[in-house]
């Protein structure tokens, strides 16, 4: 019988995994549920298991972990919370997973500087419940519970990026253990330097392929004054990307502004109990002090109305305006539940604002003509809007076509001068797309980093660049 090259790995790799053992205790899996459910994210991508799951509670012992397989040349993979959406967490080749969820502490807050250190595992939720009765807060928003950890990796950012930037603002340094076990620290809590290469922000979207984060230093934000927060109907969907472009275009401060087509408008109400009119709609947060809100309101009002806004709702108290968002962040599993059995294959763009409106408008046709669902939904303040394709798993053909809208959807935003992804990464689904986007000579320059970096390559392998 002819024995896979997986099983000779996997044999290989026993030695390995004892020594882990003895590191780490019971703070080893090689349970195959435990290595399954590390072996994906909340993407399309198949699972890809690892050989063994190694609940690291330090940076030393992470360290020590990656010294074990640099010395075995096996490969690594971190895993925070698992919401990556683009492959980011699968083993392609096998090797260990560092989960990172235990290492949950957060370990400094500044209040006077608005800055704090975490450990990789804390997630943005668990933050915010410690700096609850401080007056200040971490706005970065995926929408999901992720870890903080993974916000960096990826280069996360979501519904407040707007006003507050992505994950690449806000992160001022890191603890990294590097590809051979070496423990670094790049950056400090001074707001900027210019000493050196910026090496924290190398590691920032790095995805894990240059080294594990295991510590984070962040900015906070004070909590403003007050909060409005309202959803506005439009007539389409370039009407309301319209609407958006005029609205930053002219300064105002708006904290969120989100675009729900109303595909999704349907499948919330179906979902959430609620009552929305089935139109493409923004949802928007105003932030500032009472008289600035009022005004940041006003000037909204009088640009929407213009390309024939309706329906207006606001919410001021914070339960309603919970409430409004937990609706817009449901919006994935909402589409799920209209069609029981498929899977969302999730992508995104992002282009210069003053395309918005085209590339948004031009996708919806497409969309149409494909006859597949797939449903818009978007952080359009900043020009990144997604598209979750629902698909049957066991439809070959509904697959392939799925691939090809998203291709178009890409090379779309690229040709209007955006990128293959605002904030879900590389990983795996985007691979393809990078040096269309960079050109050779920039892929080059990466693979020549991956390569002084991580010598061997066992960083998680077969993601962001070719090697």
């Amino acid at each position: 019988m002819k024995v896979s090259e997986s099983a000779i790995e996997a044999c290989d790799r026993e030695p390995l995994i004892e020594q882990l053992r003895t590191l780490l205790g019971d703070r080893i899996s090689t349970n195959r549920s435990v290595l399954e459910q590390h072996g994906h994210g909340e993407s399309w991508h198949p699972t890809q298991a690892p050989d063994a799951v190694c609940f690291a509670q330090s940076t030393e012992e992470v360290a020590a972990i990656v010294k074990l397989c640099a010395a075995s040349q096996t490969p690594i993979i971190a895993f925070g919370s698992g919401t990556s959406l683009e492959g980011q967490v699968q083993a392609i080749k096998g090797g260990i997973c560092i989960d990172l969820s235990q290492m949950n502490q957060v370990l400094e807050v500044n209040q006077e500087d608005l800055d704090c250190r975490v450990q990789a595992g804390v997630t943005r939720r668990q933050l915010n419940r410690y700096l609850r009765d401080s007056g200040i807060f971490f706005p970065i928003d995926p929408g999901a519970d992720a870890s903080i950890g993974g916000m960096t990796a990826t280069r996360a950012s979501g519904t407040n990026a707007v006003r507050y930037g992505t994950m690449r603002e806000n992160v001022l340094a890191l603890t990294v253990v590097s590809a051979s076990g070496e423990i670094i620290r790049t950056g400090t809590r001074a707001r900027k330097s210019s000493a050196g290469y910026d090496l924290t922000h190398l590691f920032v979207g790095s995805e894990g392929t240059l080294g594990v984060i295991t510590e984070i230093s962040l900015r906070l934000y004070g909590l403003t004054e007050a909060i409005s927060a309202a959803i506005v109907n439009f007539p389409d969907v370039r009407s309301a990307a319209e609407a958006t472009i005029q609205t930053i275009q002219m300064g105002i401060p708006v904290a969120r502004i989100e675009i729900v087509d109303s595909a999704f408008i349907k499948a919330i109400n179906a979902y959430s109990k609620t009552d929305y009119a089935e139109l493409d709609t923004l949802f928007l947060e105003f932030h500032g002090t009472r008289a600035g809100v009022v005004e940041q309101v006003q000037m909204f009002d009088e640009i929407s109305l213009e390309f024939g806004a309706s329906g207006f709702q606001w919410a001021e108290h914070e339960e309603d305006r919970q409430r409004l968002w937990r609706a817009r962040h449901d919006a994935y599993y909402a589409g799920l539940a209209l069609r029981p059995g498929y899977r969302g294959y999730v992508t995104d763009v992002c282009v210069p604002i003053s395309r918005l409106a085209d590339c948004i408008a031009e996708t919806r046709a497409d969309i149409a003509t494909s006859g597949l669902f797939a449903p818009i939904i978007g952080h359009v303040g900043d020009g990144n809007f997604h598209t979750t394709i629902f698909i049957d798993p066991d439809d070959d053909a509904m697959f392939a076509k799925a691939l090809e809208l998203d291709k178009r959807m890409v090379q779309r935003a690229q040709g209007m001068g955006g990128t293959c992804t605002g904030e879900h990464g590389i990983g795996l689904g985007k691979l393809k797309h990078m040096r269309r986007e960079h050109g050779d000579g920039a892929i080059e320059v990466m693979q020549t980093i991956k390569a002084a970096l991580d010598p061997q390559n066992i960083m998680n392998p077969g993601k962001i660049v070719d090697c």
